[in-house]
């Protein structure tokens, strides 16, 4: 199955075993005996003779039936023909340790290229080359292929690490945390085994309640989102992702483009799959020890217990500023806690148990709320007073979670380091935390998967378009050699994708404005559309509430004044007279192209403010409806598409359906590399979002290979 020849292995031969102290070839067998592997281990070297007590193997051929996993540490030129030794004697599984492939440069490439197909073309399933190693702490199994600095802690963590280093040093920090893991693998250079790949083996697996995730890469985004979206629904995907798009480095001419920098694609990605981002490693520790010791819970209601007034305050703000819910504690819940606790205790919640607390009155507190029914989480806090042990009151929590297994509890112990060290030589069943500001957060994690369980998975709809249409107006403008649009063009393909545009019309001359402008009615919006001038405000081209005929013609005057003043008068196609929407509310959609993601949508505040304010969102492409509905709430401005201050209320059926059918039209046409629809207004009217103005630049070979 998937990875069993690599994860679950009969038997182990390690190609590359040395005799030589400290080595590579040295440790891993060494590591592979102390761990207590239960099958076979074979060393293989060509000098024969005996390593580590065991018989050592002239050549792979050598080897008796039943090796399921070649751990590979030779030389990076003898790699190729060791795994066609391998492939010979029906080995089915490597871990590839030598470095020397794709991460040195062009001749590595080529190397690494001829191992992954060498790989394919033989059936087998390959981790590496360049990484630290596997791990499965099953104790049917107990594999240690890895030479990581310590030994590994079972546990049920799912570790993934496309860093060979660091993820031996994430190994080391997790056994001091004292959170364990069930499986490790080091992809390294990723020839063939990946994140994705281990996540598929994982979906099922019941040793692994969680994975964790380091990447510096996604290598395949669309199967990423498939699986991780799928699994994430069963149990947690936390993952630290590191490294910056290309994407804000490409000159990006459109709003949407030069606001996509960074890895805006790689977080729509994460959010979009229900994969848990941590920004650094200390948020990654905490994550993973929530999760390895709380359930997930069935509300976002926190009850806070503390023998101290200040810290309860201030994890009150953090519970709120994270946006869950303070607990409302019932009224049964505060008379039976008045019949023990000090008349100056507090009830309310936090519930303040005052200084001189006994251990008893942590026991008798935790316990009664969490039999509370309005309470789906307890914060408890410690502070030392009086000579109460903060290790005594930790044992008591881990005691009272031995009970109360169905609500997650966790400690925040403001105390000595040494409180921590103590923890990391103990069995803990509860995760301890230095401040409250990190337990919020952790509960905060643990209420992002109970969300993401519960959300519905959501559908990408197709939405009826004219095809013909719009590409007839993308093989016209290719045939030219124009990589955009004019505006004109742009406004009828959206037109043609069923997006709603204001009532509009194209002028070549004076009178021809004066006429279309009878025709849609005053007052209207003038627009100039260019084929070489594509910021219209800059040139002064948009002349707005233009009130009647006397106005139209002394604006269309002084804009063709301004246009020859600046020589750009030649690339003038024309104008654009357009209905002018009244609203007090303007967006900004469109699409930009993140060179390995793929095209992304972004929503947001439009205007000429959109890149000072940069209140927008982004989320890949195809969007499901829940995604657009999403993406839409993930911003400040939806408060005023709500209906801020008496306004009328945006029609929100509209506006996501307005980024599905970009969506849809930038899945489909991968050649649309950049649109803006700059505003999208709501009208003051009856709330219907208008695109008002758009622009939209395409990969000219793209369209012409059609």
């Amino acid at each position: 199955m998937l990875l069993d020849h690599i994860l679950k292995p009969r038997a182990v031969a390690v190609v590359g075993a040395s005799t030589r102290p400290h080595t590579i070839g040295n440790d891993l067998l060494k590591r592979l005996l102390e761990y207590g592997f239960k099958g076979h281990v074979y060393p293989v070297n060509p000098k024969g003779g005996e390593i580590e007590g065991l018989r050592a193997y002239t050549s792979v051929s050598e080897l008796p039936d039943g090796v399921d996993l070649a751990v590979i540490v030779v030389n990076a030129k003898f790699v190729l023909s060791t795994v066609d030794e391998c492939a010979a004697r029906g080995i089915k599984g490597l871990v590839v340790i030598s470095a020397g492939f794709k991460e040195t440069g062009g001749e590595g490439r080529e190397l690494e290229e001829a191992l992954a197909a060498k790989v394919r073309a033989n059936g087998m399933r390959m981790v590496g080359p360049n990484c630290l190693g596997v791990v499965n702490t099953n104790p049917n199994v107990r594999l240690d292929a890895c030479f990581a600095e310590s030994l590994p802690v079972a546990g049920d963590i799912g570790f993934v690490s496309q860093s060979g280093a660091l993820g031996g040093g994430i190994l080391n920090i997790l056994k001091d945390l004292n959170v364990g893991f069930a499986q490790f693998i080091s992809i390294g250079n990723q020839a063939d085994v990946n994140a994705e790949t281990a996540l598929e083996y994982w979906e099922n697996d019941p040793d692994v309640k969680q994975i964790l995730l380091y990447m510096e890469s996604i290598p395949d985004p669309a199967n990423f989102r498939k699986l991780a979206t799928r699994i994430s629904k069963k149990k947690p995907i936390v993952a630290l992702k590191a490294g910056r798009s290309a994407a804000g480095a490409s000159a990006a001419s459109s709003h949407t483009g030069s606001l996509a920098g960074g890895d805006r694609a790689a977080d729509a990605l994460l959010k979009q799959s229900g994969v848990i981002r941590e920004m650094s490693l200390k948020d990654l520790f905490s994550t993973a020890k929530v999760f390895a010791n709380c359930p997930i819970p069935k509300g976002d209601r926190v009850a806070i217990v503390t023998n101290s007034g200040g810290p309860g305050i201030m994890a009150t703000d953090a519970v709120c500023e994270f946006g869950m819910q303070m607990a409302p504690i019932s009224d049964e819940t505060k008379a039976e806690l008045r019949s023990f606790l000090p008349a100056a205790a507090s009830v309310k919640n936090p519930v303040d148990m005052i200084a001189s607390a006994p251990l008893e009155h942590y026991r008798r507190t935790v316990e009664t709320v969490l039999a509370d029914p309005n309470v789906d989480m307890v914060m408890v806090i410690y502070l030392p007073f009086l000579g109460l042990k903060d290790i005594d009151v930790a044992g008591e929590l881990m005691r009272i979670r031995a009970d109360h297994p169905e609500k997650p509890i966790v400690g925040v112990f403001m105390t000595k380091s040494e409180f921590f060290q103590q923890l990391s030589e103990m069995k803990v069943t509860v995760p301890f935390y230095m401040y409250s500001e990190e337990a919020a957060e952790a509960f905060c994690r643990l209420n992002q998967q109970r969300l993401w369980q519960a959300r519905p998975e959501g559908v990408v709809p197709q939405r009826p378009m004219d095809e013909d249409r719009a590409l007839s107006i993308f093989k016209a403008a290719a045939a030219e050699g124009r990589r955009e649009l004019t505006t004109r063009e742009s406004l009828e393909v959206l037109d043609a994708c069923g997006v709603r545009t204001c009532r509009s019309g194209m002028a070549h001359s004076e009178a021809e404005a004066v006429e279309l402008a009878a025709r849609v009615g005053y007052p209207i919006v003038m627009k100039m559309t260019s084929k070489s001038t594509s910021h219209k405000t800059d040139v002064g081209g948009v002349r707005v509430g233009i009130a009647d005929e006397a106005q139209l013609r002394t604006e269309y005057q002084d804009l063709l004044a301004k246009l020859e003043a600046k020589g750009l008068l030649e690339g003038l196609e024309g104008v654009i007279i357009q209905e002018m929407v009244k609203s007090k509310r303007e967006l900004v959609t469109g699409i930009a192209t993140d060179p390995q993601m793929g095209p992304m949508i972004m929503f947001g505040l439009g205007g000429v403010f959109v890149e000072v304010l940069k209140d927008v969102a982004f989320r890949i492409a195809p969007l499901t409806d829940i995604d657009a509905q999403e993406l839409i709430r993930s911003v400040k401005a939806v408060k005023l598409l709500e209906g801020a201050r008496g306004m009328i209320p945006a029609q929100m059926d509209k506006v996501e359906d307005t980024l599905l059918r970009i969506s849809q039209l930038a899945d489909q046409h991968r050649f649309v590399k950049e649109l803006d629809i700059n505003p999208l207004m709501v009208s003051d009217k009856d709330g219907e979002p208008i695109a008002v103005d758009a622009r939209i630049a395409i990969d000219v070979d793209a369209v012409k290979a059609l």
